[in-house]
C-alpha cells in the first residue's frame, strides 16, 4: 500500500553480486522489514526497488552495505528515488540483459561447511553425492556461459531439476535459493570409473575403485571443477616417479592434498595466517616451508625444494576421495601442454599417463588451474592466480579505455578493463605451442563475451618474438583497433602499483626478473626504475653480462656461471664446477669462449635472475634446469638454512643510471668456494647481497618508497632480507597482494598503461 512518508528508492548494486546468494538475501531483509518492491539480476549486476517508511529503507540501504552475504564483494551502490507503486508484497524478478555487462562473475568456491554436513549424514538425499553445492559454494566461474548469472547460462542447463530441487529452488527460505548449479541423486550429474577402455562402476562404486587404484600405487585422471587432475598417492615413491616420468616433468614440484589443517602440520609448518588462507573459500594450493624430515610425503614431491605445496579439499568429490592418504594433485597435462578440461580431449592427451579416468557428465565451459599463493607478513601473495580468484576484478585509479592485454610468454594471463575495473583471467600457461594460443583465443572470447565488450585497444609485450604478441597483433588487425606494445618491466611496474592501490606520489620501483626486452635490445631483468604521474624512467640496473646462446644458456646454469666468469675476469679453473669436464665438455667450453670473446650470438643481459643461475651453477647446486627458476629456487632452499649472513661486494657506479657491477661479488663467492665454505653459507650471502643492493640504491636515490616485483621476488627469503632493510632504514615497501609479481601479473599492466590509466 502506498501512504504518508511512504518512499521508493531504486538501489543498484555492483561487484561480485550474482551467484552469491544475492538476491534471496535481500528477499528475506526486505520482506523482514515489512517493505514491498523487487530485487533482480541484470549484465551489470544487483537492482532493486525497495518501498516503505524512509527509516526502514534507509536501514536496508545501510545493512546491505554494512552486512552483504559472506562471498560478495560490493564495489558501488547507486541509490535514486523514484515513483512509489501499489503492491503489497517483496518479489524477485526475471533477470533482465542490458548491453554492458559490468558484474563481476563469481569465482568457483570450496565446499561449504553445511554442505560437507549433508555429504556424510546418511540421513540426507544428498549423502555421498559428489556435487552438493548451495548459494555459498561450489562451481561459478567454469560453469558460467554468459551473464545474467542464472541457470539457463550455466552448463546446468542440461540438468531438468527434480520436484525436490525446483522447490529448494524457489524457495527464498532455503540457502539453495537460486543456486545456479543445484543437483541431487535424482536429477544432476553423475561419477563414472573407465579403465582400459571399458567404463566401469558408477557413482558410490567409482569412488570406491578409484581409492583402490590409488592405494594400489596407480594413476587416476580425475576430472574436477576446473579440468583435470592426475592424483597418485604422495607417499608411494614409485608412484611419483611413474607420474613424473609419464607426464615428463623432471622435477617440478607436485602439489599435495591432505585432508584438513591438521594433516598439513604434519607434513610443514603451518601458521595461522596460512591456515586461514588454507580453509579459505578460494582453497588454494599454499606454499609451505616443510619438516626438514619432509613429513609424511616422499622426497620426490619437491626435489631440492624446503617447501611443498598443500590444498585441503574443494569439492565434494575430493571430500570422498582424500582419506589419511595425502595425494598428489597435479594438473592434467603433460608438460608445457595446457590442462585438459573436456572429457574427450582428457581420454586422447592423458591416455599413456594414466590408470584410470573418474569421469563426471558436468560440461567445464573455462577451464581453470589451481591457484597458487604464499603467505608473506601476514597477508597473501599470490603465485599464480586461478581458480577462486579470477576473475575478480581489481579497482583502477580512474576510468580509461576498454583494453585487452595478453601478458607475455609465460604465465600468460589476460586481462579485460571495463570503465574503473579491471578483470583477469584464470592462468593460462606458458604460450609455446598451437593448443596454448588456442587457449588464449578462447579466454580472450569468453571474457569479452561476458562483459558484452569490444576492446578500444591491444595490449602485449615489446618482444618481437613473443607467440603471445603476434597473437595480439592478428587479433587486433581483425578487430581493428591499434596495437600497444608495452615494454616488459613497465608492465611490471604499473601492475604493481595498481595492485598496491599506490597513490603516495613518486616511487622507486625494484623489477627482477629473468627475461625481459629492453627498449635497447638487450635483455633487461635487474632493474630499478623512478615511478611518477604517467612516467617510468629507468635509473639503475645491473651490469651488461653477455648471454651465449640466449635460451640454452637459461636451460643451462652453467653457461650463464661460465659468462660472467668471464665477464668479471676469473680464470676458467678446473675446480669450478662449471669448467668440470662432466658438467661442461672441453669442445662445449672451447666454443663458448669463442662466442664470447668474438660477441657471437651473445645477448646483453641485465638479468638478475640469469645472476642467481650463475651463483647456483658455481655453489654446484644446479647446473641444468628441467623448469622455470628451479637454480634459483634450490639455491633460496640452501640460503634459508644458513639463516643471517653478511653480504658480498659489489660495484656501484657514479653515475645514472646507476650500474650495479656484480663482477666483485662473483670473484668473493668464487673465493669462498676455495676456502670450502659451505654451500649454504654462500647461498646466504649471495641473498644478503642482493638485499644490499636494493639498499644501497634507494639509499643513493633517497626514496621514501620503494616496490618490488618481478618474478625473482617470488623468493620470500630475498623479499624478506629487502622489506626489511628498507624498512629499517625508514622507507615504505610495497609488495604485491592480489595478482603475482612473476608474469601471471604482467597482462594488468599492460592494460592500465595501454589505456592511459596507470
Amino acid at each position: 500500500m502506498v501512504g504518508g512518508g511512504v518512499v521508493r528508492r531504486r538501489i543498484t548494486v555492483r561487484g561480485v553480486v550474482q551467484g552469491v546468494g544475492f538476491r534471496p538475501f535481500v528477499h528475506q531483509l526486505a520482506t523482514r522489514s515489512g517493505l514491498t518492491g523487487l530485487v533482480g539480476n541484470d549484465t551489470a549486476g544487483v537492482f532493486i526497488e525497495v518501498q516503505g517508511s524512509r527509516e526502514v529503507v534507509d536501514a536496508l540501504r545501510a545493512e546491505l552495505i554494512a552486512h552483504p552475504p559472506p562471498l560478495a564483494r560490493i564495489h558501488s551502490v547507486h541509490v535514486a528515488d523514484v515513483p512509489t507503486k501499489t503492491e503489497t508484497h517483496f518479489v524477485i524478478v526475471a533477470s533482465q540483459l542490458s548491453t554492458v555487462g559490468t558484474s563481476s562473475v563469481p569465482t568457483d568456491v570450496g565446499t561449504c561447511d553445511e554442505c560437507l554436513r549433508e555429504l556424510f549424514d546418511p540421513t540426507d538425499r544428498r549423502f555421498r553425492y559428489p556435487f552438493v553445492n548451495c548459494t555459498h559454494c561450489g562451481p561459478r566461474y567454469t560453469i558460467v556461459r554468459g551473464l545474467p548469472y542464472d541457470r539457463p547460462a550455466t552448463t546446468m542447463a542440461g540438468f531438468p531439476m527434480c520436484a525436490d530441487c525446483e522447490r529448494e529452488y524457489h524457495d527464498p527460505a532455503d540457502r539453495r535459493f537460486h543456486a545456479q548449479p543445484i543437483a541431487c541423486p535424482a536429477c544432476g550429474p553423475r561419477v563414472w570409473l573407465e579403465s582400459g577402455g571399458a567404463r566401469g562402476g558408477d557413482d558410490e562404486d567409482a569412488i570406491r575403485e578409484a581409492v583402490k587404484v590409488l592405494a594400489g600405487g596407480g594413476i587416476v585422471a580425475m576430472k574436477g571443477i576446473g579440468g583435470f587432475h592426475l592424483a597418485c598417492d604422495a607417499t608411494n615413491p614409485d608412484a611419483i616417479l611413474r607420474l613424473r616420468e609419464r607426464k615428463g616433468r623432471k622435477g617440478k614440484p607436485f602439489a599435495v592434498m591432505v585432508k584438513g589443517v591438521e594433516h598439513a602440520r604434519r607434513i610443514a609448518e603451518v601458521s595461522g595466517d596460512e591456515a586461514a588462507v588454507l580453509t579459505g573459500p578460494e582453497r588454494p594450493i599454499v606454499m609451505l616451508k616443510r619438516w626438514a624430515d619432509q613429513g609424511e610425503v616422499d622426497d620426490g614431491i619437491a626435489p631440492g625444494l624446503n617447501s611443498v605445496g598443500l590444498m585441503l579439499p574443494y569439492s565434494p568429490l575430493h571430500h570422498l576421495l582424500i582419506d589419511d592418504r595425502p595425494l598428489v594433485m597435479t594438473s592434467g597435462n603433460r608438460s608445457d601442454e595446457p590442462i585438459a578440461g573436456d572429457s574427450a580431449d582428457a581420454r586422447e592427451r592423458l591416455a599413456d599417463l594414466a590408470d584410470a579416468f573418474l569421469m563426471h557428465d558436468r560440461i567445464i565451459h573455462t577451464v581453470c588451474d589451481d591457484s597458487v599463493v604464499r603467505v608473506f607478513a601476514g597477508h597473501e601473495y599470490p603465485v599464480r592466480r586461478s581458480r577462486g580468484y579470477a576473475p575478480l576484478p581489481l579497482k583502477l585509479p580512474r576510468p580509461g579505455k576498454c583494453v585487452l592485454a595478453v601478458g607475455g610468454e609465460l604465465k600468460a594471463t589476460l586481462c579485460v578493463t571495463v570503465g574503473d575495473h579491471a578483470y583477469l583471467s584464470q592462468h593460462i600457461g606458458d604460450v609455446e605451442s598451437i593448443d596454448t594460443l588456442a587457449a588464449l583465443d578462447r579466454t580472450a572470447e569468453h571474457l569479452l563475451d561476458l562483459f558484452r565488450v569490444s576492446p578500444e585497444v591491444v595490449a602485449c609485450d615489446l618482444h618481437p618474438g613473443y607467440l603471445s604478441a603476434d597473437w595480439a597483433a592478428g587479433f587486433a588487425e581483425r578487430r581493428g583497433v591499434p596495437l600497444v606494445r608495452v615494454q616488459h618491466h613497465h608492465a611490471h611496474v604499473a601492475s604493481l602499483l595498481t595492485d598496491a592501490n599506490w597513490q603516495g606520489g613518486p616511487v622507486l620501483v625494484v623489477c627482477f626478473d629473468g627475461t625481459g626486452y629492453g627498449t635497447d635490445g638487450a635483455i633487461w631483468g635487474g632493474e630499478f626504475f623512478h615511478a611518477g604521474t604517467g612516467t617510468i624512467e629507468r635509473v639503475a640496473h645491473l651490469k651488461y653480462v653477455p648471454l651465449p646462446g640466449g635460451d640454452t644458456a637459461i636451460r643451462k646454469p652453467y653457461r650463464t656461471a661460465l659468462a660472467h666468469l668471464w665477464a668479471a675476469g676469473v680464470p676458467w679453473a678446473p675446480e669450478l664446477w662449471p669448467v668440470n669436464s662432466a658438467v661442461a665438455s672441453d669442445a662445449e667450453r672451447r666454443v663458448l669462449r669463442q662466442q664470447l670473446e668474438r660477441n657471437v650470438n651473445c645477448v646483453p643481459t641485465s638479468s638478475m635472475g640469469r645472476l642467481f643461475d650463475a651463483v647456483a651453477a658455481l655453489a654446484c647446486v644446479r647446473h641444468e634446469v628441467s623448469y622455470e627458476g628451479q637454480a634459483a629456487m634450490e639455491l633460496e632452499a640452501h640460503a634459508a638454512a644458513a639463516g643471517s649472513c653478511e653480504p658480498f661486494p659489489f660495484g656501484v657506479s657514479d653515475s645514472l643510471p646507476i650500474e650495479l657491477d656484480p663482477m666483485p661479488t662473483l670473484s668473493a663467492v668464487v673465493a669462498g668456494l676455495r676456502r670450502r665454505l659451505p654451500v649454504e653459507v654462500i647461498a646466504s650471502r649471495f641473498h644478503a647481497t642482493v638485499a644490499e643492493m636494493v639498499r644501497v640504491v634507494a639509499r643513493v636515490l633517497n626514496a621514501t618508497a620503494v616496490g618490488l616485483t618481478g618474478g625473482v621476488f617470488q623468493n620470500v627469503t630475498l623479499l624478506d632480507l629487502v622489506s626489511e632493510r628498507l624498512r629499517t632504514d625508514g622507507r615504505t615497501v610495497l609488495t604485491h597482494r592480489q595478482v603475482p609479481c612473476n608474469d601471471g601479473g604482467l597482462s594488468l599492466g599492460q592494460a592500465v598503461t595501454a589505456g592511459g590509466i596507470q
